[in-house]
């Protein structure tokens, strides 16, 4: 997956902007609130239909402005494809190759993408949420029918939520064998994919070097006991008591353990981030062997690593042969071929 080219108008401070980054290494780099952050973020958001910095999508209109829009010619497999989104206080919408299409999961589909920014810690030490979303992004993408099967889930579990806090135990039955049916199969999917991160895992902090103890990754599917459905039943008093399905794949985990204690609790937030970001690279690369390469948005990296971790995660993402966009506060981190763009008051111009 490449971007050939991009552009924003009206995000943030991005008025009209418009570039072509480099098929493998892009850079760009100013000074702090310049705009580069905002460039990256803009095109995370094409391919996910939100912010990474968790901004709502009203905070993301420029000043004056009724919506912003973003679109990018991207290639893939030799083919070329048009995405676009125009976020208004109305709604998203979306469009791929022209024809309004899906919302978010249609953007992931279209340009799949992964961000390493100066949060990325938060996939170790935050809640669970934010390792389920890691995880279903790479079976989103190699799972066909994944989304769909999610989104079943998904229904039923709102109906069974709406029939406890009704009484309604007489339709719990039916909606439990539902329910289960689809919570084993998205189980099934999450734990494969799980046990091939873990297999890989330890050779990519080898390869960056992380100096970090040996990382023992795992899936929590949500529920303990048996198969699901027997859960359900065990537990059907205290969900009617508190109206709510407390247990389920909607409530799963990735466990990050080492020297046998939680990941969180003995790395310093400088290890987190290491961690994370090779958790993030074995997935990009994953997605590469099924024969996708994701694009790769790289925040900042350098005040968040010291230079020999920032070198090492650097030259391993370009390593997979994909797309990476890097930005900077200095021209000089470029010691490699690409091209060069700068940032200022969100204006964007290539450096020759």
């Amino acid at each position: 997956m490449t971007i050939k080219r991009f552009t924003a108008q009206g995000f943030r401070c991005l008025d009209n902007v418009g570039f072509e980054p480099d098929p493998d290494y892009t850079l760009v780099y100013g000074a702090n609130a310049s705009g580069k952050t905002s460039l990256l973020e803009a095109i995370a958001y094409l391919g996910r239909g939100k912010s990474f910095r968790g901004a709502p999508p009203t905070s993301l209109i420029q000043h004056g402005e009724q919506a912003f829009v973003l679109f990018a010619q991207v290639e893939s497999g030799g083919r070329m494809s048009g995405v676009g989104v125009r976020n208004s206080r109305a709604g998203l919408e979306v469009k791929v190759d022209g024809v309004s299409n899906g919302g978010a999961a249609a953007l992931a589909a279209a340009l799949p993408l992964q961000v390493i920014d100066p949060d990325v810690h938060n996939l170790v030490c935050g809640g669970p949420d934010e390792r389920r979303r890691f995880l279903d992004w790479l079976v989103f993408h190699v799972e066909p029918g994944y989304l769909a099967l999610w989104r079943q889930f998904r229904r039923v579990l709102k109906q069974r939520n709406a029939a406890l806090r009704n009484k309604r135990a007489d339709m719990l039955d039916s909606l439990d064998a539902v329910l289960a049916q689809h919570a084993e199969t998205l189980t099934l999917y999450r734990k494969r994919h799980c046990d091939s991160l873990a297999a890989n895992i330890q050779t990519m902090l080898d390869e960056l070097n992380s100096g970090l103890p040996v990382i023992s990754l795992g899936y929590q599917r949500g529920w303990s006991g048996g198969d699901y459905l027997e859960a359900l039943r065990l537990n059907r008093a205290r969900d009617r008591e508190r109206g709510l399905t407390l247990s389920g794949p909607h409530r799963a985990d990735l466990s990050l353990d080492c020297a046998q204690a939680p990941a969180r609790a003995i790395l310093s937030r400088g290890e987190q981030k290491v961690l994370a970001a090779a958790l993030l690279l074995t997935q990009a690369e994953l997605l590469a062997t099924s024969g996708e390469k994701p694009v790769l948005l790289l925040d900042d990296l350098a005040s968040e690593f010291d230079r020999f971790h920032f070198d090492s995660v650097l030259q391993r993402a370009l390593a997979m042969g994909g797309q990476a966009l890097v930005t900077g506060t200095r021209e000089e981190n470029l010691d490699r071929p690409g091209v060069v763009f700068h940032v200022e008051q969100g204006a964007v111009r290539e450096v020759v």
